[in-house]
């Protein structure tokens, strides 16, 4: 084989520890990859799923929310979910407040990672219409800390450190959807692989799969990889966090996974949250 005969590809993943602990073995050269090799893109969550409507990156992460919106382009992936068991993104303010206090109209403003985020739509499914901004997923603790959003949704390793800042945990969208659907997990992200890529799509999948297992064989290595993408993270909080998000589930949904996926999209088509049911694909 010569290097005229490789094929690169882009691969678009979340600067956080569970993606880098993910992707650790393709980013390290730690698998055969034949003729395929692997450039990285490291974006937050909501600048992928933007990128995932014009198509620009052969593999990616989106948001299971955003998933909806790029289905035509893309297949979901059997393996790659960032799910939450009985936990999830947080809704924190700076002091105790009911819900129906975040209901648009009633003057208060939520910080959000972004409109085609998870953690966006399960908090609309969960509290109804809400008046919001937008702002970076690692900036969320400090507006809402300095008063310049009254409440915010966390995502990634905020919802393990928020009370250090002094904030207060509202909802944990995760039990509620644990409470709401007897105990399935919420689906937040998930990894996809263009359409167009055609017969290279088994070899791309089983490559994405054999890293996220190489990670779970090599797991103190991989964490210490991981642990440079944790933003404030110490080792055992780094751990704590790829645990989370990076597990059995994320080499196989499992059945319960791809109902809590369809059963997610579903209750947002019925809400009008979504324009339609995305085609779920689970390729293996």
């Amino acid at each position: 084989m010569t290097d005229t005969a490789l094929r690169t590809l882009f691969l678009g993943h979340s600067p956080d520890p569970d993606d880098a602990f993910m992707h650790w073995a393709l980013a390290k050269d730690k698998l055969d990859t034949g003729d395929l090799r692997f450039e990285h893109k490291l974006e937050d969550i909501e600048s992928l799923n933007q990128r995932a409507t014009r198509g620009e990156y052969e593999i990616t992460a989106v948001s299971i929310h955003g998933y909806a919106y790029v289905a035509d382009q893309y297949a979901l992936l059997n393996h790659g979910a960032s799910m939450g068991e009985n936990y999830g993104p947080r809704i924190v303010a700076r002091e105790g407040m009911n819900l129906e206090d975040l209901q648009k109209g009633k003057g208060k403003r939520l910080a959000i990672p972004g409109e085609w985020t998870s953690a966006h739509l399960a908090t609309q499914l969960r509290i109804g219409e809400y008046d919001y901004g937008l702002v970076a997923f690692d900036k969320i603790q400090d507006v809402v800390e300095q008063g310049e959003y009254d409440a915010g949704v966390l995502i990634h390793e905020g919802q393990l450190t928020f009370q250090e800042q002094g904030l207060v945990l509202l909802d944990d969208l995760g039990v509620w959807w644990a409470n709401e659907t007897d105990g399935l997990p919420l689906p937040l992200g998930g990894n996809t692989v263009r359409r167009d890529l055609l017969d290279l799509i088994p070899d791309v999948s089983r490559l994405l799969k054999e890293s996220i297992a190489f990670g779970l064989d090599h797991r103190e290595e991989a964490v210490a990889y991981a642990l440079d993408f944790g933003r404030g993270l110490d080792l055992a909080q780094a751990d704590e966090f790829i645990a989370m998000y990076v597990n059995a589930r994320t080499l196989d949904y499992g059945d319960d996974g791809r109902e809590a996926v369809r059963l997610f999209l579903q209750r947002a088509v019925d809400a009008g949250m979504i324009p339609g049911m995305p085609e779920l694909d689970f390729v293996r």
